[in-house]
């Protein structure tokens, strides 16, 4: 007995984990011989990603946007897989290998064993590279669509691609401490881990109740059939602003009560897209994190923005309250024609000046400085809260010695697996980058960014992956770089808009698909996927959905009558494309007219310069007021990076989806959570799977069947996706004239 307690003593130590979330839902145990990358995954995982590439593409270029994540392919795969285990073959498929000699093949197996869970974790992974989107489409559709030019599709093309693939370079250099360490736990990770045990482990169905795949099913066929109401019969359902109805004459009512286009005030909206496309499944989000954004949201919709704007600061009130379009001096849309030479697409100085200074509503103006103080926070946040530990891994990896941090599952993997060789990042840098200079060089200088731009964007990249991934690591929130790469090609190649959309590009998407690629890694270190597996699933599934997501938007641009022009597409047309809207008015900010015109000492927001300064300072109160009092909780929850995060959330989201994303997020993460804690842990992810999934093939089924023939829904009061708020988008200072607005005396 004293042996057998000893032993189980020392399994204890060695098994213990600093995070606990981790240590309650990852497993500690290894199968090295169990099947991974097989014939299966390349069929499940290929197909997969295809799917969620071309469905999240779709969706884009809708007013009600939706983005389906892996969730969906990690339940519906278990099935299949187990299908294909019981149906396919077990022998061998051999197949030559050229030029070899000899008669020599190389073989395969289409069936080698039970479905593992390791098989559907790559997949996973595969349909992980399609779920996420193409940043680079967004030039593409602006190009096309809203500056009405062409351009060459084999350059958009390798924009597309080289964007994506570039960040891969280095996110082997920082394995070691976004991957490796215990601390670095990546909290969305663990929503997968815990349905892939759920899946995996025996169940039996509890008498009276159902299993979770059966659950899963009936979530998703009512959220199929209840979709067709908001999407298509009664879109009107997708906001309701009750305020409106009350005050059909009130402009500031309105204004207060818009779920779209005000405060939203006593607005609420009965769709699941509403609720989940423009911030993510709520249900997948950690309480403390919707409450850090929510908090922020609050702060500066319902604090800065009225304040700002009824006391008429940077005239305020010449402008709608929220909007994320450029307007002039006089209050009307800002004509880029007037100030753009058609010729060279390049800023018209001369017609800039006889035209007007460069205008934004209240809240746009706003969202910049508090973008500016995101980014300054997020370094302040990490060198004072994981600056120590940064230190320690970077000096113990010169030492090479094992890090104090390392854990079971570090070890595990260290033990039984091959390292992904450092080479083979260094190869994907050596093809990546080259061929992004093509790109950007080639085709006639078509994309407008010379090289030296595209290197300093690679530069700006590399160095905030480390600081950001670590508040990406902890948090499950990622703070973007696309507002402070804008402003720094703004001012050293000002008037060129395309240059300024495709530095951002290239400085901003490929900080994230480094920090996509480690997460997914992680997610591997936890599920103990061979390191090389992985690589080569992220690699080939990178370069399938860039492909998909291209191919998708260039058949949507290319034929979808009118799409994207609000003014020309006929009454309930969902193809408004509201992210494109504002990266266009983004790329007229900084890439036309520029930063120096705009928060420089030419421009008429130059004091949003000093939230940089805010930034940077603001997080260390905080960081000392939680020292001085450790056991208070209301202040260890306090998350600066993710307050100003909600601060700045808002365009193309709105208030009605802030507000719907809280109360949901915080209703399940928190009441149903501390009340109901088993059916949460039973339940709760695969909701929100099931939800995600029937509205995903509800939009699709009604595309294919009606909306691809100009077939919308019902003509009548409820068949528009509009809160009736029309009175809330209007000016208020006096003398200002615009469309169907009172003009104030």
């Amino acid at each position: 007995m004293a042996k057998n307690s000893e032993e189980e003593e020392a399994e204890e130590e060695v098994n213990e984990h600093p995070i606990e979330e981790v240590r309650n839902t990852v497993p500690i145990t290894d199968n090295p011989s169990e099947p991974c990358l097989t014939f299966r995954t390349w069929v499940l995982g290929m197909s997969s990603c295809v799917l969620l590439a071309f469905v999240n593409e779709f969706f884009n270029y809708r007013s009600s946007q939706l983005s389906i994540g892996t969730v969906l392919v990690q339940i519906a795969s278990l099935p299949i897989g187990r299908l294909m285990a019981s149906t396919l073959p077990e022998r061998p498929v051999r197949v030559p290998v050229p030029f070899a000699g000899g008669g020599r093949s190389w073989s395969f197996s289409l069936n080698p064993g039970p479905f593992s869970l390791k098989e559907h974790c790559l997949i996973t992974i595969f349909a992980g590279a399609g779920a996420s989107g193409v940043y680079a489409l967004n030039i593409i559709a602006i190009v096309k669509v809203f500056y009405r030019r062409q351009i060459n599709p084999y350059a958009a093309m390798l924009l597309a691609q080289t964007t994506q693939l570039l960040g891969y370079g280095w996110a082997g250099l920082f394995r070691k401490f976004l991957v490796d360490s215990a601390y670095m736990w990546w909290p969305m990770n663990l929503v997968q881990v815990t349905l892939f045990r759920a899946m995996h482990e025996e169940e039996k169905r509890p008498r009276g109740g159902v299993t979770r795949l059966q659950f899963f099913i009936i979530v998703m066929i009512c959220s199929f059939a209840y979709y067709l109401i908001p999407s298509y019969l009664f879109p009107s359902l997708s906001t309701v602003s009750v305020l409106c109805w009350v005050y059909r004459d009130s402009v500031t009512a309105q204004q207060i009560g818009s779920g779209l286009r005000g405060l939203g005030v006593g607005s609420f909206g009965l769709d699941w897209n509403t609720v989940a496309g423009f911030l993510g499944n709520p249900l997948a989000s950690p309480a403390f994190t919707i409450v850090n954004v929510m908090a922020g949201f609050a702060l500066s919709t319902y604090v800065a923005l009225p304040l700002l704007y009824w006391t008429d600061t940077y005239n305020a009130r010449r402008f709608p309250l929220i909007s994320p379009h450029v307007y002039d001096d006089a209050g009307r849309p800002y004509d880029t024609g007037r100030v753009i030479n058609p010729d060279t697409f390049t800023l018209n100085l001369a017609g800039y000046d006889a035209y007007s200074r460069i205008n934004v509503s209240v809240l746009f103006a706003v969202n910049y400085g508090i973008g500016f103080a995101s980014l300054m926070s997020t370094l302040s946040h990490v060198a004072l809260y994981h600056g120590k530990e940064i230190w320690d891994l970077c000096r113990k990896q010169q030492q090479q010695q094992a890090t104090s941090a390392d854990d079971v599952h570090t070890r595990i993997m260290r033990c039984n697996y091959k390292p992904v060789p450092q080479r083979w990042f260094h190869l994907m840098l050596a093809v990546v980058l080259p061929l992004s200079l093509f790109t950007c060089e080639g085709f006639g200088r078509q994309l407008q960014l010379p090289y030296w731009g595209l290197l300093l964007a690679c530069a700006i990249a590399f160095a905030f992956t480390l600081p950001v991934g670590v508040i990406s690591a902890t948090t499950n929130m990622q703070p973007g770089l696309n507002i402070v790469t804008e402003l720094i090609i703004g001012y050293l190649y000002p008037g060129k808009p395309l240059a300024n959309v495709v530095f951002k590009t290239y400085g901003f998407i490929s900080m994230g698909q480094a920090l996509a690629f480690l997460s997914d890694f992680k997610l591997g270190h936890y599920m103990k996927i061979p390191p090389r597996s992985m690589f080569f699933a992220q690699l080939a599934g990178t370069l399938t959905a860039s492909t998909v997501h291209f191919a998708t938007a260039w058949w949507l641009l290319t034929t979808v009558k009118d799409i994207c022009d609000v003014d020309r597409l006929p009454a309930g047309s969902p193809w408004t494309c509201p992210g494109d809207d504002v990266f266009y008015n983004a790329s007229i900010i900084w890439g036309v007219v520029g930063p120096l015109r705009m928060f420089g000492t030419l421009g008429n927001y130059w004091q949003m310069n000093y939230f940089f300064l805010v930034g940077l300072l603001a997080p260390l109160p905080v960081w000392l007021l939680q020292r001085a009092y450790p056991t208070n909780r209301v202040l260890a929850g306090v998350n600066l990076p993710l307050v100003f995060a909600g601060a700045s959330g808002m365009l193309p989201a709105r208030s009605v989806n802030f507000l719907m994303w809280g109360l949901v997020g915080f209703l399940f993460n928190h009441v149903v959570y501390r009340r109901y804690k088993a059916w949460w842990m039973r339940h709760n992810y695969v909701l929100a799977a099931g939800l995600d999934a029937g509205v995903a093939f509800m939009g699709v089924l009604t595309f294919v069947a009606l909306g691809y023939f100009d077939v919308y829904g019902p003509q009548w009061w409820g068949g528009v996706a509009d809160d009736r708020c029309d009175l809330a988008g209007c000016p208020t200072a006096p003398g200002v004239v615009a469309k169907g607005c009172p003009v104030v005396a």
